[in-house]
């Protein structure tokens, strides 16, 4: 019977976590224990927030490690006590050093959330959903020193239709890892999945998303503005900003229709503001602005927007802004 411990951070890694408890509940494998990030402040008043991962185990009612860092030598000490066979990582958000990753029997495993070696870093669902790739998936890979270098043991893909948002295709793959995580941990063990190095030539990197990252450029075309829409959800949003009854607001959009545009309108131009739609001319073709967050507030529809509007948005410019 296998000995795992888990790190785990983000929205993925919370469906491993889950199978994991539910093998260990089978008893198939033999949980260690988990560990995660500590609790950070958060949103406007800043309060400190768990991570999905530790919200997911505080409703578990399960005990978790929470590391200020994995390199100090106090998750080191934790992991030698416990001797464990396989360090299962998944979107924890630190790079482990030699020591650590020399620690389990059978080595450490990442689940990365890419086709490898494309999208290596930390932000590998945005960019494959932003640059409208046919396909993404996951990658079960051999940690070594270094950024998403290792050999690869395992990959799943997931084809992609052009329709999907961030947050609902991270839990897709975190789902998709957990279903084959056993049977792919067993033969790494056995000795069955030797791994394959990744070719250099096809590497690409990302980096984290910051939120001027979301400021929308109304000068690219329709379709790449709509993408982007999608792969910013939920952070760190596509955002715009407005001047509206001589007040500056910054909106954040949520869904959008591409429309074929047939003015010749700048771009960022809003040239239908009425209960049919609300249209913003872009690069290429427009966009009808569906679904909205202005400051503050909750998600409403375009129309509903308009509504509470005192004046006219019609032939009013848009700019790209950060919320």
């Amino acid at each position: 019977m296998l000995r795992i411990y888990m790190l785990g951070s983000g929205p993925i890694a919370v469906p491993v976590l889950d199978k994991l408890l539910a093998l260990a509940e089978a008893g198939a494998i033999e949980l260690l224990g988990a560990g995660t990030q500590p609790d950070r402040p958060a949103g406007r008043k800043r309060q400190l927030m768990p991570t999905p991962v530790g919200a997911f185990a505080a409703g578990k009612n399960l005990a978790i490690d929470k590391f200020v860092s994995l390199n100090d030598g106090t998750a080191q000490a934790r992991l030698e006590e416990l001797k464990p066979d396989f360090l299962v990582v998944v979107s924890y958000g630190q790079l482990l050093k030699k020591p650590l990753l020399e620690l389990p029997r059978y080595g450490c495993v990442n689940v990365h959330a890419s086709l490898l070696p494309r999208y290596r870093g930390a932000s590998p669902i945005a960019h494959a959903i932003a640059n409208g790739d046919e396909a993404t998936g996951v990658c079960f890979m051999d940690m070594e020193v270094g950024l998403d270098c290792g050999k690869v043991y395992r990959t799943l893909t997931r084809k992609l239709d052009g329709t999907e948002y961030a947050d609902t295709l991270e839990l897709e793959l975190g789902e998709l890892a957990a279903g084959e995580l056993l049977d792919t941990l067993e033969k790494i063990a056995a000795g069955e999945l030797p791994g394959t190095v990744q070719d250099p030539a096809l590497v690409t990197m990302t980096t984290k998303l910051k939120k001027r990252d979301g400021a929308i450029d109304w000068n690219l075309p329709a379709a790449a503005i709509e993408a982007m829409i999608r792969a910013y959800t939920p952070w760190p949003g596509a955002t715009f900003t407005l001047e509206l009854n001589g007040e500056v607001k910054t909106l954040m959009l949520t869904r959008a229709t591409i429309l074929p545009n047939t003015t010749a309108a700048t771009p960022g131009t809003v040239v239908q503001a009425d209960r049919k739609g609300w249209v913003v001319a872009c690069g290429q073709d427009a966009l009808q602005l569906d679904e909205v967050i202005p400051p503050g507030k909750k998600a409403m529809t375009g129309s509903n927007y308009l509504n509470g509007c005192r004046e006219s948005l019609t032939g009013k410019i848009l700019t790209g802004g950060c919320a």
